[in-house]
C-alpha cells in the first residue's frame, strides 16, 4: 500500500489514539511489524501548543518509520497552519481527525462532528491539502447516527479534495465503542472510490484482519484497542496476511522483554514522575491476561519511582517463569 511517495512495509496500520500512541508505543509497534503507525490526535489551536503535553506530542524529527501525524479541530485556516507547523516539525504525512467522538472535541464542532457538516468537511480537506506539500489522509467514522450514515458522501468529498487515504471505522459516533463494528459501509465506500481505504474497528486477530479485508476489499487494516498491551498483534496479522499460517504468540520471556523496554522508553521519553504514572495504564494492558496480576497491580500502582517499577516487574516475570 502506497500513501502518495511513501510505500507502507505492510498493510496494517496503528490507529491514532489520545493518550496511547505517543512516541515510545508508535516506535514499538513499527518494531514488532506495523507498517504505520499514526500519532495521536494534535489540536489545531496554537493557544494549546505550549502545554509541556503538547510540545511532546509535536516533535517528530527522529522517529523511526513513516512519520504520519494527526491534527483535529474545525477552523480551516487553523488546521492549514497546523499542517503547516507540523510539516516544518517532520511530520510526513498530515492525518485529519473527523471520527473523534469524544464529547469535549465534538462540541467544538471537531472530530466527528464534522460528519454532520459536509461542506465544512471540504472546506477543512481543501485548506491543508493546498497548505502542505505532503500527503494528507482522512479518518472518519461511518457517520453520525444511524439515521445519516454519509460515509460514501464523505469519501467521494474527501477524494475530489486531494486526500490520499481514507481511514473508516465502522461505527457512528452515537456509537461510540458500543456493540459491534459494521463493515458494508467501508464496503460501500472502497467500491465508491479509488484511493486507498483502511479498514477499522474490532480487528482483533489476525484471523479477523483477513475476513474484515475479504469483505470491504480494502486495502489495509486499522488496529487501535486490540493492540492496548498486546503490540506484537501486528506481526501476527501481517504474518498471517502474508502466508496463512498462524504466528505462535510471544513466550513469557519475551513478553517480559518488550514491557520492560517500553517502560524504560516511557520513563525516558516523559521523565521520572509522568513516565512511572503513564507506565501503569500500559503494565494493566499487558498483564491482563494474567491472574497474577490481580494482585500486583495495585501495588505496582503505589510505586512512585522508574526503579521500583522495573524491578516489580522483573520480580513478577521471575515468579512467571519459575
Amino acid at each position: 500500500m502506497n500513501i502518495g511517495p511513501y510505500q507502507l512495509e505492510n498493510n496494517v496500520i496503528l490507529a491514532p489514539m489520545a493518550g496511547i500512541t505517543d512516541r515510545p508505543f508508535r516506535q514499538l509497534c513499527c518494531r514488532l511489524g506495523a507498517g504505520l503507525a499514526v500519532s495521536e490526535m494534535l489540536s489545531s489551536n496554537p493557544k494549546v501548543w505550549n502545554s509541556g503535553k503538547s510540545r511532546l506530542r509535536m516533535q517528530h524529527g527522529d522517529e523511526v518509520g513513516i512519520r504520519s501525524v494527526q491534527i483535529a479541530g474545525s477552523d480551516p485556516e487553523e488546521m492549514a497552519y497546523a499542517a503547516q507547523v507540523n510539516v516544518d516539525n517532520g511530520a510526513q504525512i498530515i492525518d485529519i481527525n473527523m471520527g473523534c467522538p469524544a464529547k469535549k472535541v465534538n462540541k467544538k464542532l471537531a472530530g466527528s462532528a464534522l460528519l454532520k457538516a459536509p461542506e465544512q468537511v471540504q472546506r477543512i480537506v481543501n485548506a491543508v491539502v493546498k497548505a502542505v506539500d505532503v500527503p494528507v489522509t482522512l479518518k472518519i467514522r461511518t457517520g453520525w447516527c444511524e439515521d445519516t450514515r454519509n460515509g460514501v458522501e464523505i469519501a467521494k468529498i474527501a477524494q475530489g479534495n486531494g486526500i490520499q487515504a481514507l481511514a473508516v471505522h465502522g461505527r457512528t459516533r452515537c456509537d461510540f465503542y458500543k456493540g459491534n463494528a459494521e463493515y458494508d459501509t467501508i464496503r460501500a465506500i472502497k467500491q465508491a472510490v479509488t484511493i486507498p481505504v483502511v479498514a477499522n474497528g474490532d480487528v482483533t486477530s489476525a484471523e479477523k484482519a483477513k475476513q474484515v479485508l475479504d469483505y470491504t476489499g480494502a486495502d489495509a487494516v486499522m488496529i487501535g484497542r486490540a493492540a492496548q498491551g498486546r503490540p506484537w498483534i501486528f506481526r501476527e496479522i501481517s504474518h498471517y496476511l502474508a502466508t496463512g499460517e498462524t504466528l505462535a504468540p510471544p513466550d513469557v520471556v519475551e513478553v517480559k522483554s518488550i514491557l520492560l523496554g517500553h517502560v524504560k522508553e516511557l520513563h525516558t521519553f516523559y521523565g521520572d514522575f509522568m513516565g512511572v504514572r503513564i507506565a501503569r495504564k500500559h503494565v494493566s494492558w499487558y498483564l491482563q491476561a494474567h491472574d497474577q496480576a490481580k494482585e500486583f497491580r495495585p501495588i505496582f500502582n503505589a510505586l512512585e519511582l522508574p526503579e521500583e517499577q522495573l524491578n516489580a516487574l522483573d520480580m513478577f516475570f521471575d515468579q512467571l517463569t519459575y
